[in-house]
Formats: structure tokens, C-alpha cells, sequence
């Protein structure tokens, strides 16, 4: 049997939350709204109308270009994408051909393996298509609503050779985004769609395949994973046969983890891209490029560098604490009240995650005075500590015997037989300390 190694690309879509959508005045908060009620003659397609450009939406796409490390060419236009599908009023959809607003970035794992980026582009939505059942008849209803909310597509290299590998990624192009406040990239809710591009070649060869298998509209991680997974095995069995998987747009199955065929996969020129006639060229300054830059905030990486150097954290704990702005922010705010009271960053940290604090609920300093109402403890006079020391192990003589055979659990017996007769909140450390030195 010969070995195949996988070839991965990700296609990634991601809905901005602008208030309005891309061309035209409709509000983009359509999630739950009654169907066709944000629409208007620029959405719709009706003839006549024409599209005005989101700067909001253009500029949101160019910062999630810079914090992918991309090239942001100074001039770039819109292209109309022509196909027919009923959710598509217009029969085309305004998108970016061959010059995006970002180009040639990167994501690096935590491996160090970088991910490279083709292009972050920018386009409209589409409408949503609902399939039921009306007086006894299949049928499909288009709701309008998401047409035209802007889009921007991220697209990688074929980088990918594992679905571990593409689950990390799609972790950290999430964060980044929630990070930027651009969109709240909930799968849930179609707000980030995920397509990896599948193929398959021979150990050792340097040639990229000569087809693809497109999976299409993938809401979570888990299902990303799973249909790679299976086009994998489905590829393998299929070029073990010495035959070449079709090129082809296929579709996650999510009752059995399997992928169904759509539809024959197309190639660029199907599409007939020619230049929106109705939006001009964009051009930029390097003034405004350096001006985008300033609103980047501090992203999950440098962050994750700073508080390891700063807080001497773990990396566990990093990353937990890193996993949302909101979080990484509280933590720092809790850090900032610690130092008046002599609480430490590690004390914080743990308090945060093991007691899985709500950061809605409690402020920092509240946490802060929490934590040290629980760490306080009574002062001891060592000489009385030591005498009951000695009467817990004068009564306790398996306690000596067991910790020279190396057992060091029967120090935490100890430990709470002695704070049972002081009944009083002592440093257990320094306590620990104690029953060690006795037991020499």
C-alpha cells in the first residue's frame, strides 16, 4: 500500500459586524429577524439600484490583513463574480478577483510551522436558502436578509497536513478576530464558515495533486476535523484503486462524519470575472495603511510572549488567560489591585481558573479582596506550634514510620490533625515545614 501524505488548504469566510451591510443602508443584525424584513433595492438586485461601498467593512478587512502579516497593496478594486443560484438576486456576486485588499500573510503554530495566507479579500453575502414543507410540498424559501452583509474571505496556502494542524489554525484566525472586535466569528450562528480544499499525494513527491476536493459551509471545529478525517480515507481508497478523485465542491454530513458530492467543482473562468463598473478602484496612502496599523490592539501572541516575561506564568496558564481579550484585560486589572495587598499574578491566575470566575459577575478588585480573605492567616507562636507538633506524632507513631519509608502523603494527615487541635487558619507551608524538620 503506498503512503499518501494529506495537501490542506482552508478557505475561511467571516461575517463583519458593522452595523450596516456592504453596499447598501440595511441593517446587518439579521440573525433571528423575521425573513426579508432587512432588505432594500441595492440587496434585492432590482434594477436601477447601485451599490455604495462600506468604508467601515473595507477598513475592518485591512486590519484583519495586518494582523495576519499581510501585504496591503495600495490600490485594489471589486470584480463581480457571475453565477446563478436562487440566493443570489443579482445573478453575481460583488466580490475581489486579482487584486485583494491584503496578500501574501501568515499565521505561525505553536510547532512553528507557519501557515501561509494567499489573500484576505472582501465581498457580499448571500441569501439564505430554507428548505420545507408547504401545503404537502417540498419547497425552498429564500430569505434576503443576510444578502449583502460584508464578507471577508481568508484564504491559505495548501500549508496543511493535518487536521490537528487546521484545528489550531482556525483557533488562533478566531482569536485574532474576536481580539480586532471585528466580528464575533460565532459558528453558531454562520458568522465564520470554514472549506478546506483536500487532496492527496505520494510520500516524497514535490508536485501539488492534480485535483481538489472541496468541503463546503463546515460550522465547527470538531466537523472541520472529522471531514478531512474522512476525505483522506475516502482519497486513499480511491487512488489505491489507480484511479484520481474528481474534482469536486462536496458537502459534511454531520449525522455520520461523511462527505456527499454537490456539484462538479469550477474553475475561476466559470465565473467571468470582469471589474465592478459600478464601485471606482480603491487607492491608498501609506498614511492610511500606517493609521489602520495604530488600531491594531496587542494580539494573542505578543500578548502571550509579555505576560510570560511579565507575570512568570505557565503556559497553561497563558493561554487560558489569553483565550479572550475580555479575560487577559480582567486578569491584568485583578494583577494591578494584587499589588496593593502584596497578591501575586500566580495567585490571581489560579483563582481566576480554578474557581472558573465569571469576570461578568465580580469586579477585579472584588476578586482580589477574595483571594485574600481566603490566603489570611493567624499569627502562631512557634513554641506552641512545635509542642503540638510533637503530641500529634507522639500519637501518631505510623506517621514517623511511613515518611521514612518514603511515603510523604502522611505529612498532609499530619498537617490536619495539627490544624484540627488549633482549630485556627495557619500557613500550611510553614506548618509543613515544621512536621518535616520534627520528623528529621
Amino acid at each position: 500500500m503506498n503512503k499518501y501524505t494529506p495537501v490542506i488548504g482552508l478557505e475561511v469566510h467571516v461575517e463583519l459586524k458593522t452595523n450596516s451591510k456592504m453596499f447598501c443602508a440595511c441593517s446587518a443584525d439579521y440573525f433571528g429577524k423575521k425573513p426579508n424584513t432587512h432588505t432594500c433595492p441595492v440587496c434585492l438586485g432590482l434594477p436601477g439600484a447601485l451599490p455604495v461601498p462600506n468604508k467601515k467593512a473595507i477598513e475592518w478587512c485591512v486590519m484583519i490583513g495586518l494582523a495576519l502579516n499581510c501585504d496591503i497593496p495600495l490600490f485594489s478594486k471589486f470584480d463581480r463574480k457571475n453565477y446563478f443560484y436562487p440566493d443570489l438576486a443579482k445573478g453575481y456576486q460583488i466580490s475581489q478577483y486579482d487584486k485583494p485588499f491584503c496578500q501574501k500573510g501568515w499565521i505561525e503554530l505553536s510547532n512553528g510551522k507557519r501557515i501561509g495566507i494567499t489573500r484576505v479579500h472582501m465581498e457580499e453575502d448571500t441569501g439564505k436558502l430554507i428548505h420545507e414543507t408547504v401545503n404537502g410540498k417540498k419547497v425552498s424559501l429564500i430569505d434576503f436578509n443576510r444578502s449583502g452583509v460584508p464578507l471577508v474571505e481568508i484564504v491559505t496556502e495548501p500549508d496543511f497536513e493535518t487536521a490537528d494542524e487546521v484545528k489550531e489554525y482556525l483557533q488562533k484566525l478566531q482569536q485574532i478576530v474576536r481580539y480586532l472586535n471585528v466580528s464575533n466569528a460565532d459558528m453558531e450562528k454562520g458568522d465564520m464558515r470554514l472549506e478546506p480544499n483536500i487532496s492527496l499525494k505520494k510520500e516524497n513527491e514535490t508536485e501539488l495533486p492534480k485535483y481538489k476536493v472541496e468541503v463546503k459551509n463546515i460550522n465547527s471545529f470538531g466537523f472541520v476535523t472529522k471531514a478531512i478525517n474522512y476525505e483522506v480515507k475516502r482519497q486513499t481508497e480511491i487512488l489505491e484503486d489507480g484511479k484520481t478523485p474528481v474534482q469536486e465542491t462536496r458537502g459534511f454530513v454531520e449525522k455520520n462524519s461523511s462527505t456527499i458530492t454537490q456539484r462538479v467543482k469550477e474553475e475561476a473562468s466559470d465565473y467571468r470575472y470582469f471589474p465592478e463598473p459600478d464601485i471606482p478602484p480603491i487607492r491608498w496612502s501609506e498614511n492610511e495603511i500606517g493609521k489602520l496599523k495604530s488600531f491594531l490592539p496587542e494580539l494573542p501572541n505578543t500578548k502571550f510572549l509579555r505576560f510570560q516575561k511579565e507575570y512568570s506564568l505557565s503556559q497553561y496558564d497563558n493561554e487560558l488567560l489569553i483565550r479572550s481579550l475580555e479575560l487577559a484585560n480582567y486578569f491584568e486589572e485583578a494583577v494591578k489591585a494584587g499589588q496593593l495587598v502584596n497578591i501575586t499574578p500566580k495567585q490571581i491566575a489560579n483563582h481566576i481558573i480554578n474557581k472558573k470566575i465569571d469576570i461578568n459577575n465580580i469586579l477585579p478588585a472584588k476578586l482580589v479582596e477574595e483571594i485574600f480573605t481566603a490566603i489570611k492567616t493567624d499569627s502562631v507562636d512557634n513554641e506552641e506550634l512545635k509542642k503540638i507538633i510533637k503530641k500529634v506524632l507522639s500519637d501518631n507513631p505510623k506517621v514517623a514510620q511511613d515518611y521514612k519509608k518514603g511515603k510523604d502523603t502522611v505529612i498532609q494527615f499530619a498537617i490536619g490533625q495539627v490544624m484540627y487541635i488549633i482549630k485556627k487558619k495557619i500557613d500550611t507551608e510553614i506548618l509543613k515545614k515544621l512536621i518535616m524538620e520534627e520528623l528529621k
